[in-house]
């Protein structure tokens, strides 16, 4: 990542260029792109919509912290997630259709997991600093609800 280009020409708008979380969506997106791009065997439409939504995420990211509203921030890191969801579901199809090789999966899911993970305690983070009579939070654990590693 070209950090003298994210490191110039700041501003409160430019902010989320220093989070670790936007910095691992663009990677993710780049890795997926990379890769999807060569499947000439997928047909353009599925790899048009995998690259799509690895570039969502990072898109999201952005968009949030710079409404400037923490409910704003949560509901676009939300959409991040889904996104990320979205391509976490293609990139396993691709796979279980033998497109995308065993070890390029397990690596595709070690960074998405990561990025799941930080987006997902992101946005714990910011739900804790709003009024609780105002917001339902949907990330509290019920003692139902299975734990994940965060």
């Amino acid at each position: 990542m070209n950090e003298e280009i994210i490191n110039r020409n700041k501003n409160i708008n430019r902010g989320y260029r220093k989070l670790e979380v936007w910095k691992e969506a663009v990677k993710l997106y780049v890795f997926v792109k990379t890769k999807v791009r060569k499947l000439n065997d997928v047909p353009f439409k599925i790899r048009a919509q995998v690259e799509d939504s690895a570039f969502s995420c990072h898109s999201n990211i952005a968009e949030g912290y710079s409404r400037r509203g923490l409910k704003d921030n949560i509901q676009f890191n939300t959409i991040a997630l889904s996104s990320l969801a979205e391509n976490y579901s293609q990139v396993f199809s691709l796979f279980e259709g033998n497109d995308i090789d065993q070890k390029w999966f397990d690596e595709y899911d070690t960074k998405h997991y990561s990025l799941e993970n930080k987006l997902i305690k992101m946005n714990k983070t910011i739900i804790e600093k709003v009024d609780k009579k105002e917001w339902k939070d949907d990330y509290v654990l019920k003692d139902t609800d299975e734990i994940y590693d965060v």
